[in-house]
């Protein structure tokens, strides 16, 4: 690296979502890859830790948590109520940073509203932008603009603008997701990640319980009928051009994809699938038009149905900041794929660099 000076990256992790700590753990990841031996002569990093109340911390006390191997206990001194002024403006250093790699899962993050801020800093940032992020969050719109593109999805409802807290709109809702989808079914908070707020519904008393459920996350919420299906899961890297990975899946003990088997250890991740290469092949070309038609770039985990009886492919979802814990698929995806972690982090950061 002679020659060339190191480029500062600006982390940013935390945040108020209900993804917080998956947020840190992911952050750690990316930290650690870009401290590496690999890296450490073309970057330095710069932190900035959001506690769960919105309060930003300077770079000192954000490496503090990064460095820090305990996972919850060691954020319980961050965590300080709100003051009335906003402080982001007195502790991100604008200046310092080259390259900002926000790492915010779910809401004021995953939606678009960090790449927005970061925009007034007129610094390049790794990952998509506002309209990709807010669109590949929002799993209704995201759905109505795939069913205009004859993009396979299941069958589902949209609910938006019902007072779901009164008991007889919940059991008008139930009586027509019943009518109108084959149980069980899925009801999804439609702005959340890591399976939060999602509910597997086999009854009408089931419904009712899973809007409730869903409901105090987001105000909007999509109901999807649930077939029996392989979960399988395809990366995407690029700009002008996208790039994806192996496709891979996941085997899981649950009845279902739940928050708590996605962070298992008891899970079985099978990279490339076993699966046709014709299915294989349909899966990259869907998971490119996807995240051309949101308009995602930067990185993206691009989520796939394989129904097992007819083995037909429905997109699920794109998540427009996958997680690079040590138990996410994102990055075990690339890595089967020729980029260790070190390589992918780094990589993903040239991206942004020619965007």
């Amino acid at each position: 690296m002679i020659g060339k000076e190191k480029k500062c990256i600006g982390i940013i992790f935390g945040g108020s979502s209900n993804e917080h700590y998956v947020s840190i753990s992911s952050a750690k990841t990316v930290f650690k890859a870009l401290i590496s031996k690999t890296n450490k002569e073309r970057f330095n990093v710069r932190a900035f830790y959001i506690n769960k109340y919105g309060v930003w911390f300077d770079n000192n006390q954000s490496l503090e948590i990064l460095k820090d191997n305990c996972r919850v206990d060691s954020t319980n001194k961050f965590q300080l109520l709100p003051k009335r002024e906003i402080n982001f403006l007195h502790n991100i250093e604008f200046h310092s940073i080259d390259i900002w790699f926000p790492l915010l899962h779910g809401l004021n993050g995953e939606d678009g509203a960090i790449h927005g801020l970061l925009k007034f800093t007129q610094k390049p940032l790794v990952g998509g932008g506002i309209l990709g992020s807010a669109l590949g969050m929002d799993k209704i719109l995201m759905k109505k603009i795939f069913s205009t593109l004859a993009i396979p999805q299941v069958n589902y409802l949209a609910i938006q603008n019902q007072n779901i807290g009164e008991d007889n709109v919940k059991n008008n809702l139930s009586v027509e997701i019943i009518e109108k989808l084959n149980l069980p079914v899925f009801v999804k908070p439609a702005n959340s990640g890591s399976s939060l707020g999602i509910s597997k519904a086999k009854n009408k008393s089931e419904i009712i319980y899973a809007l409730q459920k869903a409901w105090e996350i987001d105000s909007r919420i999509v109901i999807e009928e649930g077939l029996d299906v392989r979960e399988l899961e395809c990366g995407i890297i690029g700009n002008i051009k996208l790039s994806t990975s192996e496709v891979g899946e996941v085997l899981y003990s649950t009845d279902w994809y739940d928050y708590d088997s996605k962070y298992s250890l008891d899970n079985k991740i099978i990279i490339p699938a076993d699966i046709d290469s014709q299915v294989s092949k349909k899966i990259k070309k869907i998971a490119i038009q996807s995240c051309r038609a949101l308009h995602i770039y930067g990185f993206a985990r691009v989520d796939f149905f394989l129904e097992k009886i007819s083995n037909k492919i429905f997109l699920n979802e794109i998540n427009t900041t996958p997680g690079f814990t040590s138990k996410s698929m994102f990055p075990m995806l690339w890595n089967a794929s020729g980029l260790n972690i070190d390589q992918l982090v780094a990589k993903l950061i040239d991206i942004s660099s020619d965007s």
